[in-house]
């Protein structure tokens, strides 16, 4: 059970590293694009193409500092350890799939099951949130039945 958490922990981290590469290579491809954007005699030209190279750098420093945010929040989920009722860091087994509750990841394979990674302040996250085995809810016109909280 432990390692099931684990494993599912370390797809989570690949997830958000993932994403923290990916930004940080459109960080740097758009700083050498502005850096080798030569000025012609259209001024605005250059000025133009500058500030779409810096808009774009913002937008990339932007979902870099969200992916920050999601493997601070990773950290702080326990790995190890079990609780009668849903919390972060609970896999929760259901009637409509198998939920981990960490980061809003989505769908993560592992040894031939799919669990979907999902965040406490999702409208599924909240739901599953505090819930035992044996107990219900409906989100989106689907009842859920918590068939095992691990």
């Amino acid at each position: 059970m432990t390692d099931l958490k684990s494993k599912l922990h370390s797809l989570c981290v690949n997830y958000v590293q993932t994403r923290m590469q990916a930004a940080e290579q459109a960080i740097a491809e758009a700083q050498q694009a502005q850096n080798d954007d030569t000025k012609s005699s259209a001024g605005d030209k250059y000025e133009t193409g500058r500030e779409m190279a810096q808009q774009e750098t913002n937008r990339n420093l932007a979902q870099l500092n969200e992916a920050n945010k999601l493997m601070v929040a990773l950290n702080q989920i326990p790995v190890n350890g079990t609780s009668a009722k849903a919390e972060n860091g609970s896999v929760i087994i259901t009637n409509n799939g198998n939920f981990y509750l960490a980061i809003s990841a989505g769908m993560l394979e592992l040894d031939g099951k799919t669990y979907i990674a999902v965040s406490a302040a999702s409208p599924i996250g909240y739901q599953l949130k505090d819930k035992k085995a044996g107990e219900a809810f409906i989100l989106n016109g689907k009842t859920y039945q918590i068939l095992q909280v691990l």
